[in-house]
């Protein structure tokens, strides 16, 4: 037996409660008929229209409605998560007498229609009107009914004053993170004989500032070290414990035999830092004088190598657990691969690969497609390209860097007299080296 077919259209249309469908510009795609109805607006005066335009804000009301449901929308887009709102006093313009507002109150939920990219294409706006519930205008004044109803509307502005405080400390303790991120990271400049330019962008959302990082290191010879890292947890913690890792790996990276060494001793350093269970590195060294890359990689997303006619090889064949993820020391993986003049090194984080609901390997797909198509780029072009391709509109939920080695984001390097470089993803940010 077939299932039978339903028509989704008349099903939105008939639903008991007022939905509305807004596009990421915040225009009115669709509104099924109760919404049209609680609204007191006809489909011709909504649909196509900016919502604020249809319903400005009464300038009377003294009131945050507008500037509230402005910010729930905004947080929608950037989240990619539903969002319900305290209840809210917000006036509509009488459509029977111009010039006149009509006091309301709504309890809003806003909710992301994702596209098969990840990305925010509607935003589900539903509203309950209890506009009675708190008027009661059949209520006599000063009666039990509306105590209660005011005492409700008192605390719930209360609740939405509370939680607004709480955002705008996370907001300040996501800047104070940032800055400390960007203060311990290695900025432009030469790497040795060879030119790096960084670009990195931090995640979205004040709760989502997390512990990426990328280095690059000068090795004796014509030889330099990349690196991308990625620590479990968000905040001012993570982006401490990034620190220390970074420096840690840094240091090793100047007396270790090879990549693999430097994961390990990072790896035994790590058992004795807290919240750095779990973090993962990728780590390349790149050789101009024998043209080869050496890599080792403790849990991390695997660098991708670009070659110059075109063709993308992941370097996927030295992967271990994440640091301190073992109970007993064991010598980590090596493997190396050769490189020729034009190819470019990609090292990245998560956050510019990985997508709510969807396998990794699709996101690695898009990676491909998007390096396979801009190759040829010089190493900046390059790595801005990856960025704009990958990252969604609203920006990451998770740190992205790029660099010319490695991080979570991506990293790109040149090879050869045109340079080299790596990328990184997680929380946006990009650095390139040259020769």
């Amino acid at each position: 037996m077939t299932e039978p077919e339903i028509d989704y259209a008349a099903v939105f249309q008939t639903l008991p409660g007022m939905v509305a469908l807004l596009t990421p510009d915040l225009t009115f795609a669709d509104a099924n008929e109760e919404f049209l109805r609680g609204a007191g607006r006809t489909r011709e005066q909504v649909i196509g229209h900016r919502l604020f335009d249809v319903f400005p804000e009464n300038p009377q009301a003294g009131g945050s409605g507008g500037r509230d449901l402005s910010a729930s929308l905004q947080r929608v887009l950037a989240t990619a998560e539903r969002d319900a709102m305290a209840l809210q006093r917000y006036d509509v313009q009488s459509s029977q007498r111009p010039g006149e507002w009509e006091e309301r109150y709504w309890s809003p939920i806003n909710a992301p229609v994702l596209g098969p990219d990840g990305r925010v294409v509607l935003i589900v706006h539903r509203v309950e009107e209890v506009t009675e519930l708190i008027v009661a205008r059949g209520a006599p004044d000063g009666s039990r009914t509306r105590i209660l109803e005011a005492e409700l509307y008192t605390r719930a502005r209360e609740l939405q004053e509370v939680n607004e405080r709480l955002r705008q400390a996370h907001n300040r303790e996501r800047e104070v993170a940032v800055a400390l991120q960007e203060a311990m990271l290695p900025g432009p400049g030469d790497i040795g004989h060879h030119r790096a330019a960084v670009r990195y962008r931090p995640a979205v959302g004040a709760l989502n500032v997390c512990g990426d990082w990328y280095d690059l290191v000068d090795l004796p010879g014509d030889r330099i070290a990349v690196a991308v890292g990625d620590v479990v947890g968000h905040g001012l913690h993570a982006a401490g414990v990034m620190g220390l890792l970074r420096s840690a790996l840094s240091a090793a990276s100047l007396v270790a035999d090879g990549p693999a060494q430097a994961l390990e001793v990072l790896g035994l350093y790590a058992r004795s830092v807290t919240g750095a269970e779990n973090a993962t590195a990728v780590e390349t060294y790149v050789d101009w004088d024998s043209h080869t890359l050496t890599y080792s990689s403790a849990g991390h997303l695997p660098p991708a190598l670009l070659h110059v006619h075109g063709d993308v090889e992941f370097l996927d064949r030295a992967t271990d657990p994440p640091l301190g993820a073992r109970p007993e020391h064991v010598p980590r993986p090596q493997a190396a691969t050769g490189f020729t003049e034009g190819d470019t090194l990609v090292l990245y984080t998560d956050g510019l690969v990985e997508r709510r609901r969807e396998d990794i390997d699709t996101g690695l797909d898009r990676l491909t497609q998007a390096l396979t198509r801009h190759r040829g780029s010089d190493p900046e072009a390059l790595a801005d390209a990856i960025l704009l391709d990958l990252l969604p509109p609203g920006g990451a939920t998770d740190d992205t860097p790029s660099s010319s080695s490695g991080s979570e984001t991506p990293h790109g390097m040149r090879g050869g007299p045109g340079g080299r470089r790596p990328a990184v993803d997680r929380s946006p940010f990009v650095a390139t080296a040259a020769r």
